[in-house]
């Protein structure tokens, strides 16, 4: 079975929250995608509930795409401690930060339901599952604690 760096990660030795380039993988034309680990709860000490990661997740959806270019996804981490981005190109870590930080603090400071796009039957796969009162809270937690530039070292916060 194909190894998978993710879980090749010493979760014990990183200090969430931060921004991480997993890496660059380029496809057979040249076209280059990066896939960067956006951790905001530290690994195997606590997790984002449910219904407010899937509400952090539909918000940084449309968020990140209009702060950062060449977003193709943003999925959570079933552990529920972060996500994983996958941008076209090779975006900065720091201008990763600033996107997901800015986004943060939207979600924290002006964030209202009707920001929240794809929570119906229609647009969502488990529409009744979303918490905008608990995407705030871990948001503005988050925020404060800041975004680390390194999973190893608290820099850049």
């Amino acid at each position: 079975m194909a190894e998978v760096e993710s879980f090749t990660l010493d979760h014990t030795a990183v200090l969430a929250p931060y921004i991480r380039l997993i890496g660059v993988s380029a496809g057979p034309r040249g076209d280059e995608i990066s896939n960067f680990d956006v951790r905001f709860v530290q690994p195997n000490e606590g997790e984002i509930p449910t219904a407010g990661l899937h509400t952090i997740e539909h918000l940084l959806a449309g968020l990140l795409r209009d702060r950062l270019e060449g977003v193709i996804d943003i999925s959570p981490f079933g552990c529920r401690t972060g996500f994983h981005l996958i941008t076209w190109g090779q975006p900065s870590v720091e201008d990763v930060a600033v996107a997901v930080t800015e986004s943060l603090e939207f979600i924290a400071n002006e964030a209202e339901w009707g920001d929240v796009q794809g929570v119906s039957p229609e647009g969502c796969g488990n529409y009744r599952d979303h918490s905008l009162h608990s995407a705030r809270e871990w948001a503005k937690l988050i925020v404060a604690q800041g975004l680390s530039r390194d999973a190893f070292r608290r820099v850049g916060v």
